[in-house]
């Protein structure tokens, strides 16, 4: 619970570390990765951004040998709130009423996920067979990368309403969710035998390469959208689906079964629902920006 906690803090922070130091830098994009890294490794804040980051990874590796998938993805959501109160006191950013209802919807299904879990009945798996994480991961990446070069090619027409940021956060956590499912299994091999041994078992998985690919591909595609749009909206979308993969996929990847009563079940697959329909009914668009007081407005004839 510490761990996950600290994961939390850790997560927030970097986020809103990451997205002030963007503000300050030019526009970057993911059709020049080179020079993204060029300018972002440049700015002190950035770094230490993604320093936070990184621990709290390493947070999250302890958490899964110890919680069940779908208890940890319920611990790690509630740093939503943590979020969204450093970014408006950090960044300046605001949400909209409609928004802080489906934040609080988001949160209120994915706790329903934590009250379906029972004390000393869930099992931590700690491991997966191979072509059944590969048959998981592989078309996550490929729906992830297609959605987020969609939302880029809407993004660049012109006379368009400024994006919200739902689908990047969407496609950035289909990446993140795969990157989970991995830190998970990379947790399971670390906690088997002596360590040399383990580090031989986590280098014959799928699980480092499957991290490689979601680190320089989220980095990238993470990035580019975090300075476009509000990290008070894009963040908590894209935890939410990383949650939601992780702990749905996950638990039936890793053999970490469902619960056997109805309430439980019920409470688990309600939430699961409720917070994807909360997602799909998110405004997709910023509302356009008013003209300056005493602007003429023009009328048709």
């Amino acid at each position: 619970m510490a761990a996950a906690l600290l994961a939390n803090v850790l997560y927030s922070t970097g986020f809103v570390l990451e997205k002030r130091a963007l503000a300050a830098l030019p526009e970057v994009s993911v059709r020049r990765p080179a020079r993204m890294l060029r300018l972002v490794l440049g700015s002190p804040l950035w770094i230490a951004g993604s320093l936070a980051l990184a621990s709290g990874f390493a947070a999250q590796l302890v958490v899964y040998r110890t919680l069940p998938i779908a208890a940890a993805q319920g611990i790690f959501v509630s740093g939503l709130v943590l979020l969204v109160l450093l970014s408006s006191r950090l960044l300046g950013e605001e949400t909209s009423g409609r928004e802080r209802y489906a934040l609080a919807a988001i949160l209120a299904a994915l706790l329903m996920v934590v009250l379906s879990l029972r004390e000393g009945a869930e099992t931590v798996s700690e491991g997966a067979p191979y072509p059944l994480v590969l048959l998981v991961c592989v078309p996550s990446l490929a729906a992830g990368v297609w959605l987020y070069r969609s939302a880029e090619r809407r993004a660049v027409r012109r006379h368009r309403l400024p994006t919200a940021g739902v689908e990047y956060g969407v496609a950035v956590g289909l990446l993140y969710g795969v990157s989970s499912l991995a830190v998970k299994g990379v947790s399971g091999r670390l906690s088997a035998g002596a360590w040399d041994s383990a580090l031989q078992a986590v280098l014959r998985s799928p699980y480092p390469y499957l991290l490689l690919f979601t680190g320089a591909f989220g980095l990238v595609m993470s990035q580019a959208a975090l300075q476009r749009c509000r990290a008070s909206l894009i963040v908590p979308v894209c935890t939410t689906v990383t949650c939601l993969y992780t702990a749905v996929l996950g638990t039936l990847s890793f053999g970490e079964a469902l619960p056997e009563d109805p309430a439980r079940l019920t409470l688990r697959v309600t939430g699961t629902v409720l917070a994807l329909a909360v997602l799909l009914g998110m405004p997709k668009h910023d509302a356009a920006p008013r003209p300056p007081i005493g602007a003429k407005e023009l009328t048709p004839p």
